[in-house]
């Protein structure tokens, strides 16, 4: 089946549906912590055989949440772990839509702590290769290709507008100053994280449209723990995850 709606500038926006007749959707996330609100609604499949299991027990262990088609994919920290996790998901199970929900660093001052905003494009900052003080990225080389995007703006589901960015995914956040400027001078971009391109490439790779949300934690600087708001961030993050929840399992 095939779901036709309009957006609010009157063009036609079509998801297809499964068999069942609404759309399917898979939240994605990299801990169980960042998605704590959500979490204390999922229940994982096993519970619902053994009736009294109340969480996931596993990083990669798919959930159903408290709807018909909605599920919840923890994968692990970093870009491996979620290309895998998600990969395997994908390869096995069909979706209509894939969300990633986070939260993350930002080297845009004007971004607020614990500000959630939209990810339109995502690219692995290391993958490429040094030449000397320059860096080549693989596309360069001809390998492939390292920025990824989201394929659909969140306003088509839900009324609600963040302010969209565009961000880098790494394998080591960054805590030096050297670096943060060495790597500002090479790519314009406001937000860090180590899984979003992954979930792009992932997305992408299997066909399925994605979008990307991210709750700034911190500010990208000199590692200062003691200036991160973590909890406020994982609380605004939850506020919209819930009303994407809401919003979706009607559908």
């Amino acid at each position: 089946m095939v779901q036709i709606y309009k957006t609010k500038t009157g063009e036609l926006f079509y998801l297809s549906q499964s068999k069942l007749g609404f759309m399917r959707v898979l939240f994605v996330a990299a801990t169980e912590f960042e998605v704590s609100s959500l979490k204390s609604e999922v229940k994982s499949r096993k519970s619902k055989e053994n009736n009294d299991r109340q969480d996931c027990q596993l990083p990669t262990d798919n959930c159903q949440l408290p709807t018909d088609n909605c599920q919840l994919l923890v994968t692990g920290v970093g870009m491996v772990a979620t290309a895998y996790a998600l990969g395997r998901e994908l390869a096995t199970n069909q979706y209509d839509l894939a969300i990633n929900l986070g939260i993350a660093g930002s080297f845009d001052r004007s971004i607020a702590l614990s500000e959630v905003v939209e990810i339109t494009d995502d690219t692995i900052a290391e993958l490429g290769a040094e030449d000397d003080e320059k860096f080549l990225p693989i596309a360069e080389m001809g390998f492939g290709k390292s920025a990824f995007g989201a394929t659909k703006p969140l306003e088509e589901l839900i009324d609600l507008r963040l302010r969209k960015c565009s961000a880098v995914t790494v394998n080591t956040v960054h805590g030096n100053e050297a670096s943060i400027q060495k790597l500002q001078q090479r790519l314009k971009i406001q937000i860090e994280s180590m899984e979003g391109a992954a979930f792009f490439y992932a997305c992408s790779e299997a066909k399925i449209p994605c979008i990307q949300i991210r709750s700034v934690s911190n500010y990208v600087e000199k590692r200062n723990r003691h200036a991160w708001q973590i909890g406020p961030a994982i609380k605004s993050l939850n506020e919209v995850a819930k009303k994407l929840l809401g919003v979706l399992s009607a559908m």
